[in-house]
């Protein structure tokens, strides 16, 4: 069974930068692709960005609201993800979720139900 953990949630400045971690663990991962999500109080479960993953290529994808200051990519970790967030906004505050699929695709999906697996989420909240 694939296990997710996010990390690097916590508390920052309008302004600021975060960096979260997603490591997944229990299968060999050579063809998959990894989603961010997030979920404000009383809003729905929303994607961030994703990236796709190949043994030779990756592509990513990102939703308009943070194209230009959150960055997808993979760890220095084998099988870990990272998404760099900066210039945050107090309207990025949210759980923070990562997904993921054992499929590599030309353009992968911020729809959360295209996604098999999921980590239990870890909070960022921006705030002066």
């Amino acid at each position: 069974q694939l296990q997710l953990v996010e990390s690097g949630g916590g508390l920052v400045q309008p302004g600021g930068s975060l960096r979260l971690s997603c490591a997944a663990s229990g299968f060999t991962l050579d063809y998959y692709t990894i989603g961010w999500f997030r979920q404000a109080p009383g809003k729905e479960r929303e994607g961030v960005s994703c990236i796709t993953i190949s043994p030779s290529q990756s592509s990513t994808n990102y939703a308009d609201s943070v194209k230009g200051r959150f960055t997808i990519s993979r760890g220095n970790a084998k099988n870990t993800v990272e998404l760099q967030m900066n210039s945050l906004k107090p309207e990025d505050t949210a759980i923070y979720y990562c997904a993921a699929i054992m499929r590599f695709v030309s353009v992968c999906s911020h729809s959360t139900g295209w996604y098999d697996y999921w980590g239990q989420g870890t909070q960022v909240t921006v705030s002066s």
